[in-house]
């Protein structure tokens, strides 16, 4: 079986240590976590749910994903030395070739405005879509996209060194989606934790790699007539799907794609503002 996993699989090498977040920023640490617990754990079940299948309509989650979704340790577990590991299986499994988990805080943690980030190592692999984002808290009631979507990470395998920050609501969603991407020219993500953000409040969200900001999108941005629909609690998502349709054609896994993949996330946070914004935002 071949596995590209070495990167994360150093994790227990590796500390995630920070100094104080809160130091000498404008940011308040309100909700974290750090994925403490015993090696083959699960995730803190009073936050994290984990969602199963192929989608509620059984048709790849919407985007013609490839991946069953469990809730395994075989495809999501702690490390035992405060990561967690969300693993992709090539395996026969009921109605997939692929295995994978899908974690979201729905019902147990939400937020309005702030910054939201988490440290990440991807994996690496033809076919791989792993990703960090949101959804509007209210999705039950109004459904997707009027409830709205945050993608505050997504990478495809073909190209490992770019990450794509994008919201979707109505009128701007899937393929119509606003957006931008990031390339990073030190090469490809993997083998090293990055931290990916966005920094949001009522008039505008901001996408920031390692610290560096990469995009921006204000109610100015999206197309005439749609509306802003990121004024209420969003709820957080992380997950490594294999396909889709994000990944473009000839995106999907073939036979160079690791029979097994890891995406390693050392923390989430979520912080409050605590100081004023500097200057108007921009409309």
């Amino acid at each position: 079986m071949r596995a590209t996993i070495g990167a994360l699989l150093a994790l227990s090498g590796l500390s995630g240590c920070l100094a104080d977040p809160d130091e000498g920023t404008p940011w308040r640490l309100v909700w974290e976590d750090t994925f403490d617990g015993p090696e083959g754990s699960p995730p803190d079940p009073s936050v994290w749910s984990l969602e199963t299948g192929t989608g509620p309509n059984g048709d790849g989650w919407g985007n013609l994903e490839l991946q069953h979704y469990t809730d395994r340790p075989d495809n999501v577990d702690l490390d035992g030395n405060g990561f967690l590991r969300i693993r992709a299986r090539r395996e026969a499994f009921e109605d997939s070739d692929w295995t994978s988990a899908r974690l979201k805080t729905q019902g147990a943690q939400a937020f309005t405005f702030g910054r939201m980030e988490a440290r990440v190592n991807l994996p690496a692999g033809q076919g791989l879509w792993p990703a960090f984002w949101t959804l509007g808290e209210d999705i039950t009631e109004v459904p997707w996209p009027g409830c709205g979507e945050i993608d505050i990470l997504e990478v495809r395998g073909q190209e490992p060194d770019v990450v794509f920050g994008t919201v979707h609501g109505p009128g701007y969603a899937g393929s119509e989606s606003v957006g931008a991407s990031y390339k990073r020219q030190e090469g490809p993500f993997t083998g090293a934790f990055h931290t990916f953000a966005i920094e949001w409040d009522p008039h505008h969200i901001a996408w920031f790699l390692d610290d560096e900001l990469f995009h921006t999108v204000t109610p100015g941005d999206l197309p005439d007539g749609t509306p802003w629909v990121f004024d209420h609690d969003f709820f957080l998502l992380l997950n490594l799907a294999v396909g889709g349709t994000f990944l473009g054609p000839g995106g999907g896994p073939d036979e160079t794609t690791p029979d097994l993949a890891a995406m390693g996330v050392d923390y989430v946070r979520v912080y409050e503002r605590v100081e004023p914004l500097s200057e108007a935002p921009v409309e």
